[in-house]
């Protein structure tokens, strides 16, 4: 089964507890193709746990949630040695981070402390605890919900090596009225709606392996690097995107053209996907934050970018 045919599948099953959001769909499956954190940024009472709830059950593996307060502490996440006094010795009990999909629900509600529990496991896929690493399993994504700056009240702003952990940010925003005349239907009872697995992890293995045979030719590379730069050069910014983000464009745009059935990356792959992949990754300076936004900004930087029109992949190739 192409990936085309198994996002179809995925929309097919989201789509019966969220209405609309293609696009968001879309870019969620990219993601766990290519085993990338997502963070989902949205006014309260749009969907966001219910739809990484839902994305959680597509996937036949274990799943774990964490609904982050101020008192959940490091040890809450990842685990810690405890005394057994029937044998006379400590033993590791693992924390809800020893799963397949993980839900950080309201993730910037957590101390910072707490929050940079996850920084070792986000990316090293492992967490350390009493100076022992312990490997998770290679099928690992955080899914993790938080709300917009404008609900922020007794919240905790998620430091910028953290946000540059996730693939995406992706926001929500309200349906449209069509959409939530059609949710109203929906949810007129309290019937449980069952999302049923699409996914088994051999197959998330396969499209991971199919996406890194996807080519790239030097031309998108470079046009990746040109976003990428001007992002750490804009007058508007005071930190512009890491390495980490230039991979995760690559990876991403990589993903968008295999669910879109070729075997080669386009320049239009790369401008698709770089909103939801860069955004979160720069920080603006004072002058900035008065006159744009970080989307905006990107935008901007896309617009006044040139596009390659050649790229070094003939249709007689593919």
């Amino acid at each position: 089964m192409t990936a085309a045919e198994k996002l179809k599948q995925f929309k097919e099953e989201i789509g019966k507890v969220i209405i609309g959001q293609e696009k968001v769909i879309e870019l969620v499956f990219i993601s766990l193709i290519q085993e990338g954190h997502i963070l989902f940024d949205s006014v309260p009472g749009t969907g966001k746990t219910v739809l990484s709830k839902a994305v959680a059950s597509t996937v036949d593996g274990d799943f774990a949630r964490i609904q982050f307060t101020p008192d959940v502490l490091p040890a809450d996440v990842t685990g810690m040695n405890m005394y057994n006094p029937k044998t006379q010795s400590f033993e590791l009990r693992m924390g809800p981070v020893k799963t397949n999909i993980l839900l950080a629900d309201e993730i910037n509600r957590a101390t910072p402390r707490t929050q940079s529990a996850l920084l070792e496991v986000m990316e090293e896929r492992q967490v350390t605890i009493d100076g022992t690493g312990v490997k998770l399993d290679d099928l690992f994504i955080v899914l993790a919900t938080q709300n917009p700056i404008e609900s922020r009240q007794g919240t905790f702003e998620l430091p910028e090596a953290q946000m540059d952990r996730f693939l995406m940010k992706i926001t929500l925003g309200y349906p449209k009225r069509e959409e939530e005349l059609t949710m109203l239907d929906m949810h007129r009872g309290k019937n449980i709606i069952d999302v049923k697995p699409v996914f088994t992890r051999m197959d998330i293995m396969a499209l991971r392996a199919e996406a890194a045979e996807i080519r790239i030719n030097d031309t998108v590379k470079e046009y990746i690097i040109d976003l990428v730069h001007k992002t750490r050069e804009h007058r508007h910014t005071a930190l512009g995107v890491s390495p980490r983000g230039a991979l995760g464009l690559m990876r991403a745009a990589m993903g968008k053209a295999l669910i879109n059935n070729r075997n080669y990356v386009t320049p239009e792959d790369v401008k698709y996907i770089a909103p939801y992949v860069l955004a979160h990754r720069i920080v603006l300076n004072i002058e900035g934050m008065t006159l744009t936004t970080e989307q905006a900004l990107i935008q901007d930087i896309l617009n006044d970018t040139e596009v390659p029109v050649e790229f070094g992949v003939s249709r007689n190739e593919v």
